[in-house]
């Protein structure tokens, strides 16, 4: 049977989210760190997730390496095909999402899709087609912070439409609880005028009720949380048998280390957390930029100390510290400083046998993936919602988890200790 369901996401850690929901409804998933270039074994697998790092690339890189996964997955007869970005819609005004989604309509040579970032499970909802975190509106959040794509703007209809081609209308909540059929005619007029739908999601139960009514639209898009009744759908349509051992990994034993680059909220909670009982290594653009810090230094810390525990490398700051930085050094030359240095210390702890990792951020993520170099991660059981344990498929098997910045409570670390014992 061909894989039923080729995913594309514009992060790692959003990739891992994704893949990690699938596997909660019952489907062999695997991730994949870019689109491939050799031969994949997908025999075995139901959904697949092709990681990105195209979020903050310049649109144009961005639809370029969209459409490369997306003819990639074309080649497997997918049943669906679905774009997923964060659920607090980080982008600019000039995009990616709405360029990105733009071009792989074209590209299927679809008219209309679904906009659907909401994952209550985490505090993102959508009503009146504004975003919500908890109970703050997506720009009134800590994400208006984000040292990348601060989000000003909570309306999606005006973010979306300040993006892409195409009008962007609304299904509201009135219509989403009245249930699928009903979201499903909303859909269909909608489909007449206009390009995207906005639709509003208060719960897990409303995800699943859009999840129906979109189970023959060829392409879905929204954060990880609409994947979680499209299982179902395949199912239905006698395509699909649910598997309940679609998580098992491999058992690895080796030196575990944390690295945090997000300086979301949540993780500098988690991050100050860890720290009460781990050492610690803090880790600045501006001391990386002068020579201060280094990875030889970080090294001769890391041998020192590895016989005491998990330890920990962070860059997670504050706002203002950060900005400080962004000022000093500019805001791309301050994120790659450190991303460069994620990347390197990974390469030489795996020189030096470290085999589990436990990664907060996107972009972090993403260098430490590209450091590492699996051929595929095979994703497992969950850490925290969004957050599974993941197995990196290669020469020598290695444990990570890639949290997405907000995610998890303050001891998401301690947790995924425990997971990875």
């Amino acid at each position: 049977m061909s894989v039923l369901l080729g995913c594309i996401a514009d992060d790692f850690t959003g990739a891992t989210d994704l893949a990690s929901f699938l596997v909660q409804s019952g489907m062999r998933t695997v991730q994949l760190i870019g689109t491939p270039t050799d031969f994949v074994d997908l025999s075995n697998v139901d959904a697949v997730v092709i990681a990105l790092k195209s979020r903050t690339l310049p649109s144009q890189q961005a639809i370029a390496q969209s459409i490369e996964a997306l003819e990639w997955l074309k080649v497997l007869n997918c049943e669906q095909y679905y774009f997923k970005y964060c659920s607090t819609f980080d982008s600019t005004a000039k995009g990616n999402i709405g360029p990105v989604t733009d071009a792989l309509l074209d590209n299927l040579q679809e008219n209309f899709t679904v906009l659907c970032p909401s994952l209550p499970v985490n505090g993102r909802t959508v009503y009146k087609g504004n975003l919500f975190v908890n109970d703050e509106l997506l720009s009134e959040s800590g994400m208006r912070n984000h040292p990348l794509t601060p989000m000003k703007d909570a309306n999606l209809m005006r973010v979306m439409a300040s993006q892409s081609s195409g009008d962007v209308g609304l299904v509201p909540f009135e219509v989403v609880s009245q249930g699928a059929k009903n979201v499903k005619k909303a859909l269909l007029e909608l489909a007449k005028m206009h390009r995207y739908a906005v639709v509003d999601a208060l719960s897990n139960d409303d995800l699943h009720t859009i999840g129906e009514a979109c189970a023959n639209l060829k392409l879905l898009t929204g954060g990880s949380g609409l994947s979680v009744g499209l299982a179902k759908n395949f199912v239905d349509k006698g395509l699909f048998e649910i598997r309940h051992n679609s998580a098992q990994l491999s058992n690895v034993k080796g030196d575990v280390v944390v690295l945090s680059g997000s300086c979301s909220v949540m993780t500098q909670k988690q991050v100050a957390r860890f720290k009460e009982s781990f050492l610690s290594m803090k880790i600045s653009p501006l001391d990386l930029k002068s020579g201060k810090s280094s990875v030889a230094n970080a090294l001769a810390w890391f041998e020192k100390n590895r016989n005491v525990g998990a330890l920990m490398f962070y860059a997670t700051d504050t706002p203002e510290n950060i900005r400080f930085a962004q000022e000093q050094l500019g805001a791309r030359e301050a994120s790659e400083l450190i991303e460069n240095f994620m990347a390197e210390l990974v390469s030489s702890l795996d020189e030096r046998g470290v085999t589990k990792f436990i990664v907060a951020g996107g972009e972090t993520s993403g260098a430490v993936v590209k450091a590492l170099n699996p051929k595929m991660l095979k994703i497992g059981s969950s850490i925290a919602p969004g957050v599974p344990l993941a197995e990196m498929v290669g020469d020598s098997p290695k444990l990570v988890a890639l949290k997405s910045g907000n995610f998890g409570d303050e001891l998401f670390f301690e947790k995924a200790l425990e997971v990875m014992q």
